[in-house]
């Protein structure tokens, strides 16, 4: 085998061990270029992409801690990554939770809004479109089940669905909520690549699930998320799995390889913003 040949295969397995694609459609990828050994699983190409992915992540990671099946931390068993999109599986058992956690919704009580602002979702071929309202984001979730049709909230309890009330245009609050995530502090460039890195490896992250089939995630505000989890893989070791797969790579266009070597411990640092995976001691039982 050549040192070409067999370098293909390196960044082949790498991508089918972060995202569960087959071998062979990951080794097509690399003789084509699409992945590497410094980036083997796709980015996604624009900041609105990546935005809408990452806001996905910090959605579930708050609304499924705790609540996961089979290890799905974020409620996915497998993933497709593109430049231009992302296919997500579904876990049969918490797929009608998933689009619970991440649609639109009002309170009319106490004010605030829930889920992603925008997100508006549809049936496309036996797939589940996610989409922003007037934006060119998307995601696809695929189900078992191809007949599979979600069973979600109506309105009730002071909340209005605004992905039913307005599927056509923004609520007001949906629209002020989108302006400020992109203007905090350049909130879609800061915290979107590397949460979308995350939601595109769901292998790699559902290890932290394998000994009692859930983990406890969180997130401080929206550029630092939290996996924990015990009994699983070691914290040095998933930390390194996701090194390899090229979490921390660096942006295009940076000089120089900033990949958060210089972080503590179980921190993932990239662009201003952080993942922090940490194992502790056998939690069993659901923390009150």
């Amino acid at each position: 085998m050549s040192r070409r040949t067999d370098n293909r295969h390196r960044v082949a397995t790498l991508c089918r061990e972060a995202t569960g694609l087959a071998h062979h459609t990951c080794l097509k990828w690399a003789a084509a270029g699409l992945i590497t050994r410094r980036q083997p699983v796709p980015d996604a190409a624009g900041a609105e992409q990546r935005a809408f992915e990452s806001q996905l992540v910090l959605e579930l990671a708050d609304r499924l801690r705790h609540e996961q099946v089979d290890g799905a931390v974020l409620g996915f068993t497998h993933a497709r990554p593109s430049r231009s999109g992302l296919v997500l599986g579904l876990h049969p058992a918490t797929a009608d939770a998933v689009l619970a956690a991440v649609v639109p919704r009002f309170d009319e009580r106490y004010g605030g809004l829930r889920g992603v602002p925008g997100l508006r979702l549809s049936p496309q071929g036996g797939e589940w479109a996610l989409t922003r309202v007037g934006g060119e984001a998307l995601v696809r979730l695929v189900h078992p089940r191809a007949d599979w049709v979600p069973r979600l909230p109506d309105h009730g309890d002071g909340l209005t669905q605004l992905w039913r009330s307005h599927r056509r245009g923004v609520h007001p609050a949906e629209a002020a909520e989108v302006r400020r995530w992109g203007s905090e502090g350049g909130g879609a460039e800061t915290c979107g690549r590397l949460l979308s890195r995350v939601l595109r490896r769901p292998l790699l992250v559902n290890a932290a699930g394998t000994a009692h089939g859930w983990a406890n995630t969180y997130h401080h505000g929206r550029r630092s998320l939290v996996i924990e989890w015990c009994c699983a893989v070691g914290a040095p070791e998933m930390e390194d799995r996701l090194r390899r797969s090229g979490l921390a790579a660096p942006s295009p266009g940076t000089a120089s390889e900033a990949d958060g070597r210089a972080d503590p411990p179980g921190r993932i640092s990239l662009d201003g913003a952080s993942l922090t995976v940490r194992r502790g001691p056998c939690a069993e039982r659901v923390p009150c």
